[in-house]
Parts: C-alpha cells; sequence; structure tokens
C-alpha cells in the first residue's frame, strides 16, 4: 500500500480523472444516506492507493545513465512555461519540470501533447503514469530508483532509505521489477 497525504482525488488523472473531478460522468457519483449526491473515488474512502510495482510504459524512460541523472534538476525549479515556483512534476521522459493540474495543468497538458507519460512529483517525489492512470512505486521498480534517488539527494541532501528487495518480493508477492504487468 501507498501512503499519500495530500486530497486523494489527485489521484486521478488524465481525461477520465477530469471526468470524475468535474463531475462529466455521472456513474461515477452516488447518493448516500442523507440524499447528498456525491463523487465516489475509489480508494479514497480508506485513505490510500497501491502503486502499481510494474508498468508497460518504462521503455520510453531513457536508461539511467550519469549524463541522464544529471539533467535532474533541482526539486525547487519552476514550471518550464507558467513559473509557478510549487506543485511541479518531473517528467521523466524529457526531463522538463512542468506544473501540476491544481496550478495550470502544464503536466497534464504535456502529457496529452508529447505522450510522455511518466512524472515525478517534487512535492512527495511520488511517480505517476499517465497512462496507466496510477501511482508507481519507486521502491520496487528497479528502473525508477536511480532518477528516484537523485530526486531524493536534491531534495532532502541524502539518500533515500530503499526497502530490499527481498522484503518486497516477499510482502507483494510479485516480482520486485517491472518485467511483470499488474
Amino acid at each position: 500500500c501507498f501512503l499519500h497525504s495530500t486530497d486523494l482525488s489527485s489521484n486521478v488523472s488524465s481525461s477520465q480523472g477530469k471526468e470524475r473531478e468535474e463531475g462529466a460522468d455521472d456513474s461515477n457519483r452516488k447518493v448516500d444516506d442523507e440524499g447528498d449526491l456525491s463523487l465516489e473515488l475509489y480508494g479514497a474512502e480508506a485513505g490510500w492507493v497501491e502503486a502499481r510495482t510494474s508498468c508497460p510504459h518504462l521503455p520510453a524512460m531513457p536508461a539511467a545513465s550519469a549524463d541522464e541523472l544529471a539533467r535532474v534538476p533541482a526539486p525547487d525549479s519552476q514550471c518550464s512555461r507558467c513559473h509557478h515556483p510549487s506543485e511541479n512534476w518531473l517528467c521523466l521522459i524529457c526531463k522538463d519540470v512542468l506544473c501540476s493540474r491544481f496550478i495550470n495543468k502544464h503536466m497534464l497538458y504535456h502529457y496529452q501533447e508529447t505522450g510522455h507519460c511518466i512524472a515525478l512529483s517534487f512535492s512527495d517525489l511520488s511517480v505517476w503514469c499517465f497512462a496507466c492512470d496510477s501511482y508507481l512505486d519507486a521502491q520496487s521498480i528497479l528502473e525508477l530508483r536511480p532518477v528516484y534517488e537523485v530526486a531524493h539527494l536534491l531534495k532532502f541532501g541524502e539518500r533515500p532509505p530503499f526497502r530490499s528487495l527481498e522484503v518486497l518480493d516477499l510482502s507483494s508477492g510479485q516480482n520486485g521489477g517491472s518485467s511483470s504487468s499488474s
């Protein structure tokens, strides 16, 4: 399980998420006991979401060479389009920094324009795949570990406390790599 302290409506992205947020799709709505219409968010009532331990879109990321990792900007970088200073995401395909959908939606637009679907939040270092519409577990997906480690070093000045892959395999019952699909 992946605990996330922000509003869990932020876990919904792309056009499907936009429909849920704006209420365009009434099939996601329900009437509660008091007769109030509310938006049903999957996993939100429990307060957690489960991050994927694999993703078929990882091959789109460049290999984690020293030159590629040196391109990871500081976590306080501004959005390259509107220069907003916070709630920014790093595109893990091209290393562009763009603001979240709670600011001016530039990362979402970037995904829609380019197809670059994997991004890392500079707010909490979570990784999101727009195409899968899901968080990705940077602890268990080997391809994400190098860029996650660099972002963690830049943000906190120390290496992240990675869980061992053996513990991940035992707790999830899955392969720690990304070769299997979830």
